[in-house]
């Protein structure tokens, strides 16, 4: 199994950092893992190289789950300098995307551009989610709002499992991180060419999210997936798939990218 070991810690990624292509590290959201991302993994080719991580305590990945944007941020920057990847193109979902959307404002000269699924400058929390949380428990209709209603029903069901199976306190450890994250006045700083990719059925991030940062950013634009919730990447595959490789072969075909 692939690991990098950072400070006598290892942590996990799927995908081969040798691999030809533009390296695009995914980054997953709140409780997530490398898992949410098996199908691009899978249904992506060159010029794409995708590569998975599991953010601290996550997944596979040894260390325990970080409570701010900043530090998940400079884990990111360790993880790439470790692994030798080179400029690469971050992309993330959710708590994922504020990890990209920080490192493109601190670490620009990392990357080639940047990818955002289902997520926005700003990410407030329910307090009443957190407070349960806080207290070990997971609301119970948590799950009930990161798929579209439209999707199957076999994909619903696995999403409430790994909701149940998942620890509460990885869940709030996130979701602090989310609720204090918020960069909405430093968009217009990232100058990098950025694919903004919503569900058209998002609850947790809904469009008006990427309107704005579509809006802020200097170099951007979006795509709306139709009949996708949040977990875009998991009900619409093949179209992000698609969206992601026509961006990159974009930032190619534009000279963007030495």
């Amino acid at each position: 199994m692939p690991y990098i070991e950072i400070n006598q810690t290892r942590y996990y990624y799927a995908g081969d950092i040798k691999r030809n292509g533009i390296p695009v590290v995914f980054c997953h959201g709140s409780g997530g893992g490398h898992h949410h991302w098996l199908l691009q993994l899978q249904g992506l080719r060159e010029p794409v190289n995708p590569i998975a991580v599991d953010l601290p305590g996550h997944g596979r990945s040894e260390g325990k789950p970080m409570n701010t944007v900043a530090d998940y941020r400079d884990w990111l920057h360790r993880f790439s300098k470790a692994a030798g990847i080179g400029s690469f193109v971050p992309a993330g979902h959710s708590l994922g995307g504020a990890i990209v959307l920080d490192y493109a404002l601190h670490y620009p000269e990392d990357i080639k551009g940047l990818i955002l699924i289902g997520t926005g400058g700003r990410l407030k929390v329910l307090p009443a989610i957190l407070e349960s949380l806080k207290k070990g428990s997971v609301p119970e209709t948590f799950s009930d709002f990161l798929y579209s209603a439209e999707a199957p029903d076999e994909l619903m069901q696995r999403g409430r499992e790994e909701v149940l199976n998942t620890e509460p306190s990885l869940y709030y450890a996130d979701l602090c991180a989310c609720n204090e994250f918020d960069v909405m006045e430093m968009l217009h700083r990232i100058s990098k060419p950025a694919l903004i990719i919503c569900g058209s059925n998002d609850q947790l991030t809904p469009v008006k999210y990427s309107r704005y940062m579509e809006n802020s950013l200097p170099e951007s634009c979006v795509e709306i997936i139709d009949k996708a919730g949040h977990m875009v990447m998991l009900e619409k595959p093949e179209e992000l798939n698609r969206t992601i490789t026509n961006f990159i072969e974009c930032l190619l075909s534009n000279s963007q990218i030495n």
